[in-house]
């Protein structure tokens, strides 16, 4: 028998471990530590979404359900999406139910790239969309933002990426890990050119729920942009559900139809149970989520102008919950800084760099934390940039 690691797929074994893992796995064996580091809300599921799971278990929905999900759920899906978001979406056949949108964005990318594909990540970006892009068979080509414009994509940036190799752009807006939101005529801007160069646009919107300031706009929602579209999105961060794994994804019909060919082979469906609960969740949810974001923007407010007063730089986030303050007075890397701070004050944050190039000289901190957590690491951040100020 040959060793066996040469069993391996060549591109499975180049594929980098996730970064964040690292740290969560550092800052799992210490005591006392105040994470910053996970992006999940901190209030529990809503009772009446948890009741919700326990009365289908009670009454024995124990069974598969359809490939695409509960029809219930997906009409409920879809009556959401139009009343939030003014997009009309067929619950027969355009509406997948997954397992989280992770597996929605998998099934997404596997259903339209062949070898060689060209899909442009706007980065910083989440930890997955790289490795997902390489996994499915294309080619991620990675569009780096500045913190001096919000960590925002320009569009000639988008026009110098495109190549004859090119069919999508991913975007996540509000942004995992900036917090960046796109307002309504910057994504105009990038829709004009999916129409010019005939491309279609992954939108990553799991954080819709969570825009502070402005009125969100799904990318879906623009003017002949429904059918360049694929809507990923699920429950785990506005309902504050990410146990349950629920997600779901809205194409057209023959994309739609693709993905669901991938998700009967891979998936079977969803958990029955969470499937449930997430329609108890779009019925009777919405004035949980509306709670939990006025909690998040007292956060956010709190956290932010504290990190600048501390002198690390950082943009007001539109939405999502991370803030990611500059590290660069400190003269350390991303990762000196994350490491030094977990082991010296015992803060976890996710260094930048983990997000793409140009994450580094940043730090992802998530404020879905209690207030009095927050008002501690702090006091411990502005302790550690004491104790490390430049030469």
């Amino acid at each position: 028998m040959k060793g066996t690691k040469s069993y391996l797929s060549k591109t499975v074994e180049e594929l980098k471990p996730s970064g964040i893992r690292r740290f969560f796995d550092l800052a799992a064996g210490m005591e006392g530590v105040i994470s910053l580091g996970v992006g999940e809300p901190d209030f529990i599921t809503p009772w009446s979404v948890r009741e919700a799971a326990i009365l289908s278990l009670e009454q024995g929905y124990t069974s598969y359900t359809a490939n695409a999900g509960l029809m219930e759920l997906r009409e409920e899906i879809a009556d959401y999406m139009q009343k939030s978001f003014g997009v009309s979406y067929s619950p027969q056949n355009e509406i997948i139910v997954t397992v989280g949108a992770s597996q929605a964005l998998d099934i997404s990318l596997r259903a339209i790239l062949d070898p060689g594909d060209e899909v442009i990540v706007v980065e910083p970006s989440f930890v997955s969309y790289v490795p997902l892009v390489t996994l499915a068979g294309g080619v991620p080509v990675q569009v780096q933002t500045l913190k001096e414009n919000g960590f925002k994509i320009l569009p000639e940036q988008l026009e110098n990426a495109i190549t004859g190799r090119t069919k999508a752009i991913m975007l996540c807006s509000p942004n995992n890990p900036t917090g960046t939101m796109l307002s309504g005529d910057e994504l105009n801007a990038i829709a004009q050119i999916a129409e010019k160069y005939d491309l279609l646009v992954l939108s990553d919107e799991i954080y819709a729920e969570l825009a502070y300031d402005d009125e969100y706009t799904s990318f879906a929602a623009i003017r002949e942009m429904k059918k360049r579209t694929i809507l990923i999105s699920g429950f785990s961060k506005g309902f504050a559900m990410t146990g349950w794994r629920l997600g779901f994804v809205c194409a057209p019909e023959e994309i739609s139809q693709a993905m669901l060919k991938i998700h009967q082979y891979a998936m079977m469906c969803a958990p029955t149970m969470a499937q449930f609960a997430a329609l108890e969740a779009l019925k009777t949810g919405r004035s949980d989520v509306e709670v939990m974001k006025k909690s998040y923007k007292r956060r956010r407010n709190y956290f932010v102008q504290s990190l600048n007063e501390l002198g690390l730089t950082c943009h007001m986030p539109g939405g999502a919950f991370y803030a990611f303050p500059s590290i660069e007075s400190t003269g350390l890397s991303s990762e000196e800084f994350a490491e030094k701070l977990l082991l010296e004050e015992k803060v976890a944050v996710v260094p930048g760099n983990i997000f793409g190039e140009s994450g580094e000289g940043h730090v992802r901190c998530s404020y879905a934390t209690s207030m009095e957590l927050l008002q501690e690491a702090i006091k411990r951040i502005s302790h550690f940039i004491k104790q490390n100020q430049k030469a």
